[in-house]
């Protein structure tokens, strides 16, 4: 199971950018994609399932604090959004941790860019906290040489994280006769040696500051990421389309600018994807299943009498020992506790897919494999909240999929109303996305049909606003345009014939 929090989820800039149900996934992906680029990850959650016999569950779940590469000359630049921050805030999230403890990472292109920073031979820090480190570390290491015999060490203290890279990879460059080593996790050990003895240390295959072991430091939570990839085994988020966003611009690759592009790299690094948000909409239909969408609260329906867990086929799931205070109190918006949480709904739901396949006859402590086998058509399927279709499907072709009809809204002796105006008027009966149509014309796109009834019930004797079914033929400015076009062809041409022949 895996879940993210975020510094912010859709950016209001450049106008406009703000995903709507009139978008295609293309043109979704296309806004979605700048907000990627602006906002990053805060938090990453990740539990995982182990199957143990009989019919056990062992879940050992994770939350890192994550925060941007600052090393070297690496220094990204990301936006926060305050209704993000308030929100996680509401929810105890600590932004200390993130911001001073988060572990670091980076994508291939910045790796990259390290990379060749280091084989130049060149450094840059960029933050000013750490070039006032360095500045202090220098001063302290030339006073203290000039009077140091070989061999002779002093000890630089309070340092942390790529800090103690930075002053040993500086000193090196900028003196001769030190070598350095770490200490710990926050001491640096400075030591006067001979050029000889340098140049032995420095091809030492143990040398703490070896370029691959920097770079290895660099990645930080990247190498988890890299791990993931390679064990490919299924992952499963709860309306899981941003988490995978970020996942390709953050760890793998900056977003590409084609949609296509992006779905088959994203297949190529995780086959198998699970969304148990579209998961649990495909079973409404077949399944005494209220309709929540809410990932606790799913969780909660599942876990309730009405749905059989006292059936002793039911996968039992146990929270390993360090995790089990997730098994006491809900911690709701915290990455780890949401991806323990995924896991838990997918199983739940697994069972009760294979209980009505085999007739309630399913057997004692069934493999994951048969678990997979009856969500085959839910398998790699990410919900999709925009238009055209209700999910994306990573392993093909998007699936049309039935969506309510568009609305058109006439405005009669109302002037000057723009998009927002017309949202104010209509939100408390329902939420609609409204496109401008013309002057006084608005189109309204829903993804409920009973929005729809409300809006042509409520409205109907309305007596500024007249609403609609859109009907293309009729309200379609190019179909119109199209339309006179032709009448006046047919026009001219009918006067021409009769002209023509005429005596």
């Amino acid at each position: 199971g895996l879940d993210m929090e975020f510094t912010g989820l859709h950016s209001v800039f450049p106008v406009n950018n703000k995903p709507s149900l009139f978008d295609s996934p293309a043109e979704w992906y296309l806004k979605a994609r700048q907000s990627v680029q602006r906002f990053t990850i805060s938090q990453f959650g990740l539990a995982i399932f182990s199957h143990e016999k009989p019919n056990k569950y062992v879940v050992h779940s994770y939350n890192f604090f994550i925060f941007p590469s600052t090393f070297g000359a690496t220094d990204p630049e990301f936006t926060l959004s305050a209704s993000s921050i308030q929100f996680l805030s509401h929810y105890g999230f600590d932004y200390n941790k993130f911001l001073k403890d988060g572990i670091p990472y980076m994508n291939e292109l910045q790796e990259k860019s390290l990379r060749q920073y280091l084989l130049a031979g060149s450094w840059k820090v960029c933050s000013v906290l750490h070039r006032d480190i360095m500045k202090k570390a220098i001063d302290e290491v030339t006073s203290w040489i000039a009077g140091a015999k070989e061999e002779e060490t002093m000890i630089l203290r309070d340092l942390c994280g790529f800090q103690m890279f930075e002053v040993q990879l500086v000193l090196r460059r900028a003196l001769q006769n030190v070598w350095t080593q770490p200490l710990g996790d926050n001491e640096v050990m400075v030591k006067k040696v001979s050029p000889q003895h340098r140049r032995l240390l420095e091809n030492s295959p143990h040398d703490p500051c070896r370029k691959e072991r920097i770079l290895t430091s660099a990645r930080g939570f990247t190498n988890l990421f890299q791990a993931l990839v390679k064990a490919k085994k299924p992952l499963v988020g709860h309306n899981m389309l941003m988490d995978l966003l970020h996942l390709h611009d953050k760890f793998y690759k900056p977003l590409p600018e084609s949609y296509e592009e992006f779905k088959r790299n994203i297949h190529s690094l995780f086959p198998v994807l699970i969304d148990t948000k579209a998961l649990t909409k495909s079973v409404w239909k077949d399944h005494p299943f209220p309709r929540v969408s809410n990932l606790l609260e799913v969780y909660e329906v599942l876990c309730s009498s009405d749905l059989n867990p006292t059936d002793p086929m039911c996968p039992v799931i146990v929270l390993a020992s360090g995790c089990s205070r997730y098994a006491v109190k809900s911690s709701p918006h915290e990455a780890g506790y949401d991806a323990f949480l995924c896991g838990s709904v997918l199983l739940k739901v697994a069972h009760l897919l294979l209980c009505k396949s085999t007739g309630g006859t399913a057997e004692a402590d069934p493999p994951f494999s048969e678990y997979l086998g009856v969500l085959v058509k839910c398998l790699n399927q990410v919900h999709f909240t925009g238009g055209a279709v209700s999910s994306i499907n990573f392993s093909g072709v998007d699936v049309p999929c039935r969506r309510p009809p568009l609305l058109v809204v006439h405005v009669q002796g109302w002037r000057g109303l723009s998009e927002r105006h017309i949202y104010h008027e209509l939100k408390t009966l329902c939420r609609f996305h409204i496109q401008r149509l013309s002057e006084n014309q608005f189109i309204l796109q829903s993804n409920k049909f009973k929005h729809i009834r409300l809006a042509l019930r409520d409205y109907k004797d309305h007596p500024h606003l007249r609403i609609s079914l859109y009907r293309r033929w009729r309200h379609s400015p190019h179909v119109s345009c199209l339309l006179r076009v032709c009448s006046i062809v047919a026009l001219w041409s009918l006067v021409a014939f009769v002209l023509g022949g005429a005596p």
